[in-house]
């Protein structure tokens, strides 16, 4: 399908970080090397090429260097580990060496045989069954890339294919055939309004720092870099994965209003009485927005997330490090720690777990902790360590019933049985029906609760939520979400209990005033999203007061 100018277009892909924007078409052509220079190497010219690869990898190990640098001083050090993985593979001997070999043995020149090697090492990755895995074929990509603009001499900045009148980005979507790490953080962030890319899913580098960052960014969208121009205007709906392409007048107030704030992050609003916001978060250097939105605590640490940037398991005195800092920086206000939420649509290659046909129903959330009780363990001493510091919260995820938390809580209470511990709590998450069921029975159980939203619809109606063929059913506007919503509500009042409510459905602020209607006042989302709900809260005490 081929957008016409000027015509209403829309298209569906992955939803990779979460917000809407709206805004001209910045198309970058990341094909500098599609016309690679090769030719026929004999005598001392072999020498000389294995020199030239030898250097180039030294000068690309130093541009990384300066990249990890600027990313943890930007963005956070979990970011930065991103890019020193890239450097561990370029310090892979066996790489190096299977490169020189094809210069040898071939007779190739350094060019050719980067591009030869790396070639197949991505191909292979792009070829394996297991998703996280296949992401990582971008960073061989972007290795590839790197040496051969070494080589070539050549400006790593990316440019657009009409040079002339090149915005790089600024106050732009960037729409490219793949979000790579570096175009993700090479541009200026503080400038770049959006992403849509062909390739690349949620578990990628670059959708990590996307997320970071609070960039919106859409994926999946089979040949949309060769069907728009530089200036086509976009609608960008990364909660949705909606792009639409020359969005009408009426389409744009319509996303205004009924979903997201459009465009760039409005300025901190004080806390309002009878509204609680606090702040969801992915990173330990997340917490810096969530400070400067005047959050009224975290809501929602997804701790899995510093494992996936980190790519490993991390220690136990990893762990503290981040969680401590968070702590810290929310100076007295709660903190609310989701243990490790793995596996569904977040698989973990580093804790060589089964491939799950029906992954979403299988060894994930509190089953996993049930089942990897040293991972649970080492959370919990962290956790406990830290609370020291400061109220912090442990959430339970994917919690079935009363009797599954109450074995996941004795694991942690035996983990630090012999820590001394500050102000901490044991709370559950309402995202599977059958603990619903039993909402009176968990919170009687629990010392506090936050509905999932997210995977609630989903596990509510059997609706896929990232399966486009079934979108229309992943919606937060059917009759009987609420008559769960509003049993969860109850009995957090008979118990007396404290219940937030995350996802997307807590930052829509179409759905606050029915939220508040049933009690549920406690609202985590991310930081963005919190001037918003806040001025909404202020704006409807105002109407009912006329």
């Amino acid at each position: 399908m081929t957008p016409r100018a000027n015509v209403e277009t829309r298209f569906v892909g992955l939803p990779i970080s979460g917000g809407t924007t709206v805004a001209r078409v910045c198309l970058f052509n990341e094909r500098r090397h599609s016309s690679l220079t090769a030719y026929r190497v004999e005598g001392d010219g072999l020498d000389r090429e294995k020199n030239r690869v030898e250097q180039a990898v030294a000068l690309a190990s130093g541009q990384l260097d300066l990249v990890i640098e600027n990313v943890s001083r930007r963005i956070g050090p979990a970011e930065a580990q991103i890019f020193e993985a890239q450097k561990a593979i370029l310090a892979d001997t066996v790489l190096v060496r299977e490169i020189l070999e094809a210069i040898d043995s071939q007779k190739l020149n350094a060019e050719a045989a980067v591009a030869q090697v790396l070639d197949a090492y991505e191909s292979r990755l792009q070829e394996v069954a297991d998703e996280y895995l296949r992401e990582r074929a971008s960073d061989i990509g972007e290795i590839r890339r790197r040496l051969l603009d070494v080589l070539a001499d050549i400006n790593p900045s990316l440019q657009c294919g009409d040079d002339q009148h090149c915005q790089q980005g600024r106050d732009r979507i960037i729409v490219a055939e793949e979000l790579t790490p570096s175009l993700t953080v090479e541009l200026d962030m503080d400038r770049i309004l959006g992403f849509v890319t062909e390739r690349g899913g949620r578990t990628s580098h670059a959708a990590i720092l996307a997320r970071a960052l609070g960039i919106p960014a859409v994926s999946g969208i089979q040949g949309i870099h060769g069907l728009l121009s530089c200036g086509t205007e976009l609608l960008v709906d990364g909660d949705a994965g909606e792009v639409i392409v020359w969005p009408r007048d009426e389409t744009i107030a319509r996303a205004k209003s009924d979903r997201r704030v459009a465009v760039r992050t409005p300025s901190p609003v004080d806390p309002v009485p009878g509204l609680t916001v606090m702040a969801n978060i992915s990173y330990a250097a997340d917490v810096a927005q969530a400070v400067e939105h005047k959050a009224e605590g975290v809501g929602l640490y997804r701790t899995e997330f510093e494992f996936f940037a980190a790519g490993r398991i991390l220690t136990e005195e990893e762990q503290l490090e981040r969680y401590a800092s968070v702590v810290r920086a929310m100076d007295g206000r709660p903190v609310c720690f989701r243990l490790l939420d793995i596996g569904g649509d977040k698989p973990a290659p580093f804790l060589d777990l089964p491939r799950e046909d029906n992954p979403y129903l299988g060894f994930r959330g509190s089953r996993l902790l049930l089942g990897r009780k040293d991972l649970l363990r080492a959370q919990a001493r962290a956790l406990a360590r830290a609370s020291r510091l400061g109220p912090v919260d442990v959430m339970y995820p994917m919690i079935v019933d009363r009797e599954q938390f109450v074995r996941l809580r004795g694991v942690f209470e035996e983990a630090t049985a012999d820590l001394p511990a500050g102000q901490l709590r044991h709370g559950v998450m309402f995202e599977v029906p059958s603990a619903c069921l039993e909402a009176r029975e968990l919170l009687e159980a629990a010392q506090f609760a936050s509905i999932g939203t997210n995977d609630l619809i989903q596990y509510l109606f059997a609706v896929d939520r990232n399966n486009e063929l079934v979108a229309d059913d992943y919606t937060p506007d059917r009759p009987v979400l609420w008559t769960v919503l509003g049993q969860i509500a109850a009995a957090a009042q008979t118990t007396g209990r404290t219940v937030s409510l995350c996802g997307e459905a807590a930052s829509n602020v179409r759905l606050l005033p029915k939220l508040m209607k049933l009690g549920l006042t406690t609202l985590s989302v991310s930081p963005r999203f919190i001037p918003e709900l806040r001025q909404a809260a202020k704006q409807a005490a105002t109407s009912s007061t006329v």
